[in-house]
This record gives C-alpha cells, structure tokens and sequence, in this order.
C-alpha cells in the first residue's frame, strides 16, 4: 500500500500565475450581497444551554414578541 501524499510543500504549479488569474479579481466583490443574505446569531453560553435548537430559539421570541403586542394593546386601551 502506498503512503498516503503529504502537502508540505504545497505550492502552486508553475502553470498557475496568479498575476494572470487575479488580474480582474476584485476583493469583496460579493460581500454586500452576502451580508444580505446572511443573519447569524450568536448565543450566550448560558442562554444556548436552554435554547439548543433553532426551533426553540424561534418559538421562544415569537411568544415575546405575541406578549409584546398584547402589552402595547393593553397600554393603549387603558390610556
């Protein structure tokens, strides 16, 4: 059986010349676009112990956020 290659040397081939390749390359180009569409969020230690799925996480603000509509109603009806 042949050992299995290691990459300690791992360098590009000769045939690859970034100046050639990189040329029209333009840094972040899609950065904005990923933002966009990214929304991650991380949790306290304490609070991801309680909350391990998304699902608990989503279904725990969404009651917040019912509460906090039905305490705003409440506010406005007994001004």
């Amino acid at each position: 059986m042949k050992p299995k290659e290691t990459f300690k040397d791992d360098v590009l081939r000769p045939e690859y010349n970034l100046k050639i390749l990189l040329k029209d390359g333009v840094q972040g180009k899609y950065a904005e676009k990923y933002k966009e569409e990214t929304n991650i969020i991380l949790l306290a230690p304490d609070v991801a112990v309680v909350f391990s799925t998304e699902e608990s996480v989503n279904e725990a603000l969404r009651l917040v956020i019912k509460l906090s509509k039905i305490h705003s109603r409440a506010r406005k009806s007994s001004a």
